[in-house]
């Protein structure tokens, strides 16, 4: 899906489509400092906690014509941002402070080589202090767009 929206196009019985305009907003902020390999690695880590924490943002599986099927994906579209180290910092105590369902990546977990290691290394590091590269977050839209106050789109 694409980034750069909040709408998604859904095809009709008559094969026209028509806009649908999601209520809430998955996003995901990156650091703007990050290589593109990370920028792909946290991405992927961070959306899977989303898709865990809030299961209804699940569609239904896929199926090609000749039957094969493929995993669900998201109903929405994710959205993706970027900002400095600043900026990701303030945008995670506005997601905290909201309670809004949110993933961590912190620059240790580059370092780490399993999930247990991950949690460990997070948990070792109090919330004023983790250096963060990435966070994904939904929530209601406004909420969201509140957040990532000085956030850009991700190129």
């Amino acid at each position: 899906m694409r980034n750069t929206d909040e709408t998604e196009r859904a095809g009709g019985a008559g094969g026209g489509t028509a806009a649908v305009r999601f209520d809430t907003k998955i996003a995901v902020l990156l650091r703007e400092d990050l290589e593109p390999w990370q920028r792909l690695n946290v991405t992927a880590f961070l959306v899977s906690g989303i898709g865990t924490a809030v299961p209804e943002l699940i569609g239904e599986p896929y199926e090609d014509a000749d039957g094969s099927g493929y995993l669900p994906m998201f109903r929405q579209p994710v959205l993706v941002f970027e900002g400095s180290k600043a900026t990701l910092t303030a945008a995670h105590g506005r997601a905290l402070a909201r309670e809004l369902p949110t993933a961590v990546f912190t620059s240790d977990l580059f370092g780490t080589g399993d999930d247990r290691d991950n949690r460990a290394a997070v948990r070792a590091v109090g919330r004023d202090r983790l250096d963060l590269v990435g966070m994904a977050l939904h929530g209601p839209r406004n909420a969201v767009d509140r957040v990532l106050k000085g956030a850009r789109m991700h190129p």
